[in-house]
């Protein structure tokens, strides 16, 4: 087993007692309160998001309410990560179903095997990761989001692989 691998299994027992409070992958995702899919069209700025091991900078956003943000997110780390826009509970619910993907072999340290992405969890929900709030890449990727803020909530932005959230790679959205 290599380095990174022995990191994530490490990271997710040690995260286990809280990650089981798991709905099903298509609602631990959806991010409603926290706003909706924006247009990149209307767009007010783009923030560059990098994810390193096991924080991202810039550590915080601030924000308007109603605003659409273009983020380009980077994973600048040598293991998967995950930028999620979303409540806390949003968070802690979607931990569970993060920890079925290490489980199932689809995240596996450094990299994800996207063939069991598309493998059904039992509950007519794929791993696919294909939700406008959220995205989840292996170290050297860059995806985009592009998010359209609610009105002012307790927001934040996380990485719910497991054992990541508890060692701090999470940042607040300050609506100003």
């Amino acid at each position: 087993m290599n380095v990174s691998k022995l990191l994530v299994s490490a990271l997710a027992l040690s995260a286990a007692s809280t990650a089981f409070a798991a709905g099903n992958h298509g609602s631990g995702h959806q991010g409603a309160s926290s706003g909706e899919p924006g247009k990149a069209s209307e767009a007010n700025r783009t923030i560059t998001v990098q994810m390193h091991d096991n924080y991202y900078e810039p550590e915080a956003i601030d924000v308007k309410p109603g605003e659409t943000v273009r983020f380009v997110v980077e994973n600048k780390g040598n293991l998967v990560h995950e930028f999620n826009i979303g409540t806390p509970a949003m968070h802690e619910a979607h931990q569970g179903e993060m920890m079925m993907m290490v489980e199932h072999g689809v995240i596996q340290g450094g990299q994800l095997n996207h063939d069991m992405m598309n493998m059904d969890m039992g509950n007519g929900h794929s791993m696919k990761h294909d939700d406008p709030n959220s995205v989840l890449l292996e170290p050297g990727k860059s995806k985009e989001v592009v998010w359209k803020f609610a009105e002012n909530n307790s927001i934040e932005f996380a990485c719910n692989v497991p054992g990541h959230y508890q060692a701090g790679m999470y940042g607040d959205v300050n609506f100003n």
